[in-house]
Order: structure tokens, then sequence, then C-alpha cells
């Protein structure tokens, strides 16, 4: 198995060298040459696993000769060993249509876990061989900060400089991240939006300047093997409600495009999804693109959803080029002319390879706390405001009553305690191991939102892999 990238011009690499890469040289991100493609009767046969060989038979394909298929598994065992329910992902009815997937019972409650877990060791597994280092740089919206500095936190080969946008995470998403004070771990919160801190970690990796002196590697959904461990939970869920002899839909709050990706992927190795159904807040750019295949970035809105207050998807790329026809050098052209104008519309194969497989929907803030409300008034269930516009787009999705379908619930409700409490009259409770999250000490750092401000900070905090 190797990876190409979606620019076309990048050399190809191994799972192993993929996997500490992160971006590809030439700007692009990695995806496997060809996609693995199981039978029915071999996804049937995977009914009734345990989550942790599911994974191991979901992931092996993609691995190559990088693992061997123990060394997978005792990779997986430990990582998802960690969560607090034993399913790791479970299945919650709510109607005779609708489900959740529940995502946030790693350590970090969010749906981030799953492959952070996955990827923290993955990480370990490939610098031992090499007695190398890595720096890891990332951009985060909320979840992702937490879960990939739990998972890296205290490793000797492994320092991670973490940006947020300030003020626009919760509370209890700041915490999480900035109350880890190991000395490898490095915080830091920028003047500017997610958009501003994702397109700075993309610069650096192309910036030998950074990149040169520092291996950087990546824990944002740019990197693949974070994206290959999500297309787990896609099996796990379908295989419960009855694949591969039912289809199964999925609604998916999104903003970075890599968890609704992963589905996009499950479905290419034969998964039967009968539908991926996107849903935006008013940060809206999927939707529109969608919908009228207009990509076009606004400006950032601010909103009780803040993981998805996102105006430019990086992993959007990566299905432009799948559903486009794997053209680099024609989908290289388009992402440059984007990176200058902010703008780009679909070609005819682009919006109809999406077609498909997808459909669209965006919700309001409005939107957002009935769907919550209807949670806890029908259910009985709170959930976040993440969770609740997917599933606000799961109940006006119109599918067949036949076809199942599945929000992916994709944080704790008490990440969101204020936003909860609005819609729903109930303040959700941490769990008990992190009831005194709030009595911890704080550590990090204020930057201006420049590129020279992070990347000065960077070069004099790191240590050089040398």
């Amino acid at each position: 198995m190797d990876y190409i990238s979606t620019r076309g011009t990048a050399p190809a690499l191994d799972f192993e060298q993929v996997t500490l890469t992160g971006l590809a040289a030439d700007g692009g991100l990695y995806l496997p040459r060809e996609w693995p493609r199981f039978t029915p009767e071999q996804i049937g046969a995977m009914r009734g696993l345990p989550y942790a060989e599911l994974a191991v038979r979901v992931m092996l394909p993609f691995v190559g000769d990088s693992l061997t298929e123990d060394k997978l598994r005792d990779i997986a065992t430990r990582a998802y060993g960690r969560f607090g329910h034993k399913a790791v992902t479970p299945l919650v009815q709510l109607d005779e249509q609708h489900w959740l997937l529940e995502l946030f019972h790693g350590p970090t409650l969010a749906f981030k876990d799953v492959a952070l877990q996955l990827l923290g060791r993955l990480f370990e597994e490939f610098l031992q061989r090499h007695e190398g280092r890595l720096t890891i740089v990332g951009a985060t919206s909320g979840d992702t900060g937490s879960a990939a500095i739990d998972a890296v936190a205290g490793r000797d080969n492994v320092e991670i400089f973490m940006l947020h946008p300030h003020g626009r995470v919760s509370d209890v998403q700041r915490r999480q991240m900035t109350t880890v004070l190991a000395p490898n771990v490095h915080n830091i919160a920028i003047d500017g939006s997610f958009d501003d801190a994702q397109a700075m970690v993309k610069r650096m990796f192309g910036d030998r300047q950074i990149n040169g002196p520092l291996r950087l590697g990546a824990v944002n959904s740019i990197n693949w093997a974070r994206l290959m461990a999500q297309v787990v939970y896609y099996f796990y869920a379908a295989l419960q409600l009855g694949a591969p002899e039912r289809e199964v839909a999925f609604s998916v709050p999104t903003g970075n495009f890599g968890d609704v990706f992963a589905g996009h992927v499950a479905e290419r190795m034969g998964l039967p999804i009968a539908r991926l159904i996107v849903a935006t807040n008013v940060n809206d750019i999927l939707h529109r693109a969608f919908s009228a295949g207009d990509y076009s970035a606004g400006l950032v809105t601010a909103t009780a959803a803040p993981s998805m207050d996102i105006q430019v998807s990086s992993n959007f790329e990566r299905l432009l080029f799948d559903c486009g026809g794997r053209d680099g050098t024609l989908l290289a052209e388009q992402m440059r002319s984007f990176e200058h104008s902010g703008a780009m519309r679909l070609t005819e194969a682009q919006i109809a390879g999406a077609a498909r497989g997808f459909a669209s929907c965006r919700a309001d803030e409005i939107e957002m706390a009935q769907a919550m409300a209807w949670a806890k008034d029908r259910c009985d269930e709170l959930i976040d405001p993440h969770t609740a516009i997917g599933l606000h787009a799961a109940l006006a999705s119109a599918l067949p009553a036949h076809v199942p379908v599945v929000t992916l619930a994709t944080a704790h409700p008490a990440k969101f305690r204020d936003a909860v409490e609005r819609a729903t009259g109930q303040r959700p409770s941490l769990p008990t191991r992190l009831g005194d999250l709030f009595q911890r000490e704080e550590r990090y750092t204020e930057l201006p939102g420049t590129y020279e401000a992070v990347t000065g900070y960077v070069l004099r905090h790191a240590r050089p892999h040398g």
C-alpha cells in the first residue's frame, strides 16, 4: 500500500512515512493510491467483533508492510483500553429510525480521541525504530488540541505545539489543553480564527526554515492515519444495524470535513452507506459547495458550536480529488486559485461525483437549540451543540423509513455546558475523572495572529530533531 498526494507531484510514501509526514511536500494531502475493498461476506464476518479487533480488520489493508498484524492489534488494544465504555463507540437509539453513535467516551470526551489515541502510539512505534524526534504542530477549533495533547503528553521523542483561537473555544475545551503541564506540551492562543491558525500550520510544513531544523508532524486530520482510524466506527455502527445486507445513512456534524470523509472511505471499501449527510452550522462553505458547487470562504462567525466555526475545510480537497477523476494537476491549479482568491467553482465531474454519496444541510443557532431540546424532551438525551447540528440534519433528511440514520455524537454535552443549559434547562456535569478541571493550574502563551510571531516561538522552544 502506498500513498499519493492530491496535488500530484510529491513522492509516493508508505504508511510509516505518511504517518510521520502529515502534509505532502507539494502542499497536497495523502490518500491511498487505490482503495482496498471488502466483499459483503468479509464485512458480514466482522459482525460481533470487539472494537479493537474490528479496528485491526478494517485498518490492516492500509498499513502494508509498516506494521505486522500482531503489532497493529497491540497498538489498537492499548489505544482503546483507555475508553470509558467497553463498546468504545456505543450506539443509542432515539426513535424508530434515528440513532446516536457516541464518540465521546475517550479521555478528553470528544470523537478526536478515537483516532488520536491510536496516532500517538503509531508515532511512538515508528520513532523508536529510528531513534527519531518529532515536533507536532497543530491547530484546533476546540477538540483536536486536547485529544492530541493527551495522546502525546510526557512522551520523550515527541513535543507538541498546539494553536487555538484565543477566546473562541469553550472553557472546558481550553482547560483540557492548558492544564496539561508536561514539558513537551506548548499551548499557544493566537489572536485570530481557527482558519488563521490552520493556515499557519500548513505554511510551516512547506517552510524549509521550520520543517528542516525541525521534523514536523501533523495531528490534524490532514494526517492520513487519523482518518484511517475514524473509518472503523462507520463499520462498527453499520454492522450493528444490519450491514452488509442493509444500507445505513450517517449524519455528520463537520467543519474540516475529516470525519465525514472517513465515511466516504468506508463506502469506498464496500460498506453499504445510503447517504452521508454533511451537517454544517452558519459557517456553511461545505453546504454551499454541495448544494451549489460554490466553495467560497466567507468571514468566520463565532457560534455555540466552535469546532465548526471554519470557512476553509482542509479535507474537502481529498474528496475533490477522489470524486473528480484523481487529476492532481487540475486540483493543484484549483487549490492555488482558491488559496489566492478564497473562491472556487467545483467542476461538473466533482459535483456529480460528490452528489452520488452526499447530501448537505445547514443549521442556524435556533435550529441547533431546537435539536438539543428535541433530544432532551423526546428522548431524555442531552447532546452537545455539534451533535445537535447533525441531528437537525438527520431529522430533515426525509430518508425512507427503512433506512436507519445514525448521527455522530462528536462531543460530551458537558464540554458545552452553557449552550446545553440554555437550550434544555439542564446543566450537564463533567464525568468524575474531569471533576477537578476548574481547580487545575493553566499554562499557555498568548501571541499575535502573525506567522512570524508563531514560528519564532516554535523555533525558540522546540528541540531540533538531528
